[in-house]
C-alpha cells in the first residue's frame, strides 16, 4: 500500500512540474514591448524558477525509477545507486532550492509584486502555472520529505553541490546582464552595486539554512542514522 502511494505521488509530481516546463517554454511569450527581459537572451532559462521546475521533474524522475528498481527501506544496508542518487539530490539541491523559490517569491509578492511578477505579466503568465512553479514546488518537496525515507548525503558533499549550482547560477545572471544590459528580476535594477552584493550574499546564507533546515526536519521526522540502526535491531 505505502508503495503504491508513493509511485503515484512520484507520477503526479513529476507530470506536473514536466508540463509547467512544457508550457512554460512553449507558450509563455511575452512581447518585448511589455517586458524586455523576457525575450532577450537566456529565454526562459535566465529565471530561477525555471531551473528549478526542470530539477523537481528529473527528481521525481528518479524517485519513479528508484521505486520500480530501488528501495525506500528505511534504512537499507546496501543502498543501490539510485537510491543515493535520490538521497543527494533531495538533500544538497532539491530541497533548499524549492523552498528557496518559493519563500522568496511569495515574500517579493507581498512586499511589491513588481518586483518578481509585474502585473503586465498576467495576460501570459496564468496563475496556475504561477502556483505550479512557486506554490506546488514546496508543497511537493514538503510531502515528498513526509512520505519518503532517507539518508542524507555527506554534509561537505551536499554542501559543495548547493553552493557549486548558487554560484553558478550567479554568474549567469551576470552574463545575461552582459549581453542584454538589464537584470533578469526588477529588484536588481533598485538596487545600488553595493546593495546588490550585499543582497546575493544574504541570499546565498538563506540558502544554506534552508539546507541545514532540510536536514533537520529529515532527523526529525526518519531519526538519524543511529537511531535508524536501533530500531532495524530491535525488530
Amino acid at each position: 500500500m505505502r508503495d503504491s502511494i508513493l509511485i503515484g505521488f512520484h507520477a503526479i509530481a513529476c507530470l506536473q512540474f514536466a508540463y509547467s516546463v512544457y508550457y512554460d517554454y512553449t507558450y509563455t511569450v511575452v512581447p518585448a514591448h511589455i517586458m524586455k527581459n523576457h525575450s532577450a537572451f537566456g529565454g526562459r532559462f535566465k529565471f530561477l524558477t525555471f531551473w528549478d521546475a526542470i530539477l523537481q521533474t528529473v527528481f521525481f524522475l528518479i524517485c519513479i525509477i528508484n521505486d520500480l528498481y530501488g528501495t525506500n527501506a528505511v534504512s537499507p544496508k546496501k543502498p543501490p545507486f539510485i537510491r543515493k542518487l535520490k538521497d543527494y539530490f533531495f538533500g544538497a539541491l532539491c530541497f533548499p532550492l524549492a523552498m528557496f523559490v518559493g519563500i522568496t517569491f511569495w515574500a517579493l509578492m507581498f512586499i511589491d509584486r513588481e518586483l518578481v511578477l509585474p502585473k503586465a505579466l498576467d495576460p501570459y503568465f496564468p496563475w496556475w502555472l504561477n502556483h505550479l512553479m512557486h506554490t506546488m514546488i514546496m508543497v511537493s518537496i514538503v510531502t515528498e520529505l513526509l512520505l519518503s525515507p532517507r539518508k542524507y548525503p555527506k554534509r561537505s558533499h551536499s554542501l559543495f553541490g548547493l553552493v557549486g549550482f548558487t554560484l553558478t547560477y550567479l554568474v549567469w545572471l551576470h552574463v545575461i546582464y552582459y549581453k542584454n544590459g538589464i537584470w533578469v528580476y526588477p529588484v536588481m535594477e533598485v538596487l545600488t552595486p553595493t546593495m546588490r552584493l550585499v543582497f546575493f550574499g544574504i541570499l546565498l546564507i538563506f540558502t544554506l539554512l534552508l539546507y541545514f533546515t532540510g536536514e533537520m526536519l529529515n532527523k526529525l521526522v526518519w531519526g538519524n542514522d543511529k537511531t535508524k540502526q536501533h530500531k532495524s535491531h530491535s525488530k
